[in-house]
Formats: structure tokens, sequence, C-alpha cells
């Protein structure tokens, strides 16, 4: 059960992506194009999105504990310094380029285009990029499941 239930999340999470039209990077595109074919279709699936989650939040703060674990996992809030700006800049530029982000292009992995393959391979270079340069650093960072979250009840 505790593995069915994070296995279909990630289905019906994949059903969504397909449904709205988010793994086609044209979507993000025309986004981000406000001054051509720009398509506002992203902000509502987001914004549907947001509503679920913060829903989700407020339920799990008021819950004793949750329903399949013994006790909530919450993240640490932390200071945004450069490494975290850096880091979502390189992220939005890549997205915005790319059309892609990781939870739809994983979802389009049956139609591998060619932009799909490369998006792939640099997610996975900036990955393992990120991991050696984290584990090289000897000042602790929050990348870590161990160090970046507490447990509550």
């Amino acid at each position: 059960m505790r593995r069915a239930i994070p296995f279909l999340a990630g289905v019906i999470f994949a059903a969504g992506l397909c449904i709205s039209g988010m793994t086609d990077p044209m979507k993000v595109q025309n986004f981000l194009d406000f001054f051509g074919r720009w398509d506002p279709s992203l902000a509502f699936v987001m914004g549907g999105a947001i509503a679920i989650h913060l829903g989700v939040v407020i339920w799990a703060k008021r819950a004793e504990k949750p329903l399949i674990s013994d006790r909530f996992v919450w993240p640490d809030l932390v200071d945004v310094d450069a490494r975290l700006v850096v880091g979502a800049a390189i992220f939005g530029v890549g997205w915005g380029l790319s059309g892609y982000c990781p939870g739809p292009a994983l979802v389009s992995i049956g139609a591998a285009s060619r932009p799909l393959v490369a998006f792939l391979i640099a997610m996975a270079a900036g990955t393992i990029g990120v991991r050696w340069s984290v584990e090289a650093d000897s000042e602790p960072r929050h990348f870590s499941p161990q160090g970046s979250r507490r447990n509550t009840q």
C-alpha cells in the first residue's frame, strides 16, 4: 500500500500532464511568447495544481498524522542564497528554451524526439554536475533528504 499510493499519484499526474497538453513543449514556449502566439493555458494548469496542493497542505497541517505514514515530513525553511537563485535561473532558462520541465519530459519518453533526448541528456548532466558540486563542497548544504527535512508530529 505504501508504494501503491505514490505510484497511483504518479499515474494521475502523468495523465493530467497528457490531458492538459503540458507534454507539448510548444505549450510552454507559447505561454512565454507574450507578443506572438501567447497561450495562457499553462497558467490555468499551474493555478489548478497550486489550488489542489494548497488544499492538501491545509488538511495536512490540521491532521494528527498522515494516512499512510507515522509522521509528516516538512522541508526546512532556508534562506534564499545565490545558489538557489542561480539554480532557479538555469532551470527557468532551460525550461523556457526547451519547453520541457522534468515531469512532462519523463512522461514524453515514449515519443523520443531529438529535442527531448537532448533535454534529458542535459537534465542528467546537470543533475550529476550538481551532485558532484555538492559532494565536493565542504560546507554542508540542504540538498540531501536527511539534511533538508525535519520531522514533525
